[in-house]
């Protein structure tokens, strides 16, 4: 490792980014690909990497309906820049057919789309950038760390999701990357006693295989990461715990938290009508509140406690389920008060809650509204509370983004949601939101009974912790204290330091 340079050339892996930062190449503006949390934190990432100095490239699938390349425009209008430009290229584009036309990341070719990926990858990418270092993310990529450990090239794997594919080598060999090559390095459904027996019959496991194979391996929290290790998600494969179990026996797994988009700040936020800081929240927080109001059809109430669902409504992960069963009875109980309820998100409960605002008439105070961005920003700014009452939570981002806004988290203490929210505690000036241990109604009913108190408390008592709050979180939840844990986290498998 001694002739490593101490910069060394980071390639990042990832099916999914939200944009990149300008100087990577002629057409990192025009770059956007999303399904989740994983394209924020892939853009994050590498930003603050690039933003530092760090010599970074990135490798994606080239979605060309999604990224809404001018070709025309830039091969011919900016043909002198371009030309400057390509030798310095740092993005790398994937080419296959399947990914040309699509209007989502995800769908019913996963498999192909994974492969083809990957293909483009393991054949061009990689020996044409060589990199020290390679960082992939979830099992879209979960072949590269096997290719990585071939070449003795070290490889840092993040897993964002609980998910995964499982294929033979005969399919994975059928779109073009040559598993025989590196095949020892995967991890399969069975114990395989040669290459040819286990060819057609014996199926990789792709997320397992990018931790088996990868010489790190990072959730994005450390309290999934010792969730899964003990066996509390019943939910997670024995393959993945018992892989993730011997790597942080081994010193080889942490957990890193995300953080949320730099757009979320909210003095400089151009989707609020009033913007602010710890500063100037209280004035600006009541007149955003407000204009959501207004465009949400609640009744217009500056004093009324407002609670905000910013996450999808989806009753497997996101405990949307506890909100709907204690709904009608929150409104009531504190109609005194006027209580409201904004719901700014997309998925399948979502029809419940229709229901339930339609037949208690409470609309005049709970709003159900598909997903806008330029919305939820002002959820945020608008909202006294931000409900976050998960199952499990890998990370989470919303819990991170509110308290910013001055929006103290209602959540359920489990994963991301233990590690950044603290319950609030008063006569220790400490805490930043409202936890309950129970997963159930009536947890999540005593953790709103204690933020309504906390609401109740004189403005000069209330406001000076919201100040805090925010000041606590903008210090804390944010790109470069990501990115600083990952940069730390490759100075250690390089064993050299890395100037950026």
């Amino acid at each position: 490792m001694s002739s490593l340079p101490n910069r060394p050339r980071i390639l990042v892996v990832t099916p999914e980014i939200t944009y990149l930062p300008d100087g990577m190449g002629n057409l990192a503006q025009r770059m956007s690909a999303k399904a989740g949390g994983l394209a924020d934190v892939s853009a994050s990432l590498v930003k603050a990497l690039y933003d530092q100095g760090a010599d970074v490239h990135v490798a994606l699938p080239n979605y060309r309906r999604m990224f809404h390349l001018d070709v025309a425009s830039v091969f011919k209008n900016e043909y002198e820049k371009v030309s400057r430009t390509l030798p310095e290229q740092r993005i790398h584009l994937a080419e296959d057919r399947v990914f040309y036309h699509r209007s989502s990341v995800y769908g019913r070719e996963n498999h192909l789309i994974a492969l083809a990926f990957q293909r483009e990858v393991i054949n061009h990418t990689i020996p044409q950038v060589r990199p020290d270092l390679i960082h992939c993310n979830d099992w879209m990529t979960g072949l590269i760390p096997a290719v990585a450990r071939r070449h003795g090239i070290p490889c840092l794997f993040t897993v964002h999701n609980i998910h995964s594919e499982h294929l033979t080598l005969s399919k994975i060999e059928d779109r073009g990357i040559d598993a025989a090559d590196f095949w020892k390095h995967l991890y399969f459904d069975r114990t395989p006693w040669s290459y040819e027996e286990s060819r057609s019959s014996n199926p990789v496991d792709l997320l397992t295989s990018g931790i088996f194979a990868a010489a790190h391996v990072n959730t994005v929290s450390p309290t999934f990461l010792h969730e899964i290790i003990s066996g509390y998600h019943s939910f997670v494969p024995d393959s993945i715990r018992n892989e993730l179990r011997g790597k942080m026996h081994a010193g080889c797994a942490t957990g890193i938290l995300n953080a949320p988009d730099a757009a979320y700040e909210p003095a400089t936020d151009c989707s609020l009508p009033a913007t602010f800081d710890s500063s100037s929240h209280a004035a600006a927080k009541r007149a955003n509140k407000v204009a959501l109001q207004e465009r949400l059809g609640l009744r217009v109430d500056p004093n009324a406690p407002l609670l905000f669902w910013p996450s999808r409504l989806d009753p497997v992960q996101k405990g949307c389920q506890l909100l709907t069963d204690i709904l009608y009875r929150i409104v009531a109980d504190y109609a005194d008060i006027d209580l409201q309820v904004a719901v700014i998100a997309n998925g399948p409960f979502q029809k419940h809650f229709h229901e339930i605002v339609a037949f208690h008439n409470l609309h005049e105070n709970v709003a159900i509204r598909d997903f806008d961005e330029e919305l939820s920003h002002l959820g945020y700014a608008a909202s006294d509370f931000t409900f976050m009452p998960s199952f499990f939570e890998p990370c989470g981002l919303p819990q991170m983004i509110a308290p910013k806004y001055g929006s103290l988290t209602i959540a359920h203490d489990t994963g991301g949601l233990h590690d950044t929210v603290e319950h609030m505690n008063l006569a220790e000036n400490r805490g930043n939101g409202f936890l309950f241990q129970i997963f159930d109604s009536a947890g999540l009913r005593w953790a709103v009974d204690e933020a309504i108190r906390f609401f109740l408390l004189p403005d000069e008592v209330r406001n000076p912790q919201i100040a805090r709050i925010m000041d606590e979180s903008s210090s804390r939840f944010n790109h470069e204290t990501t990115a600083a844990a990952y940069i730390k986290q490759y100075e250690q498998m390089l064993q050299v330091q890395v100037t950026v």
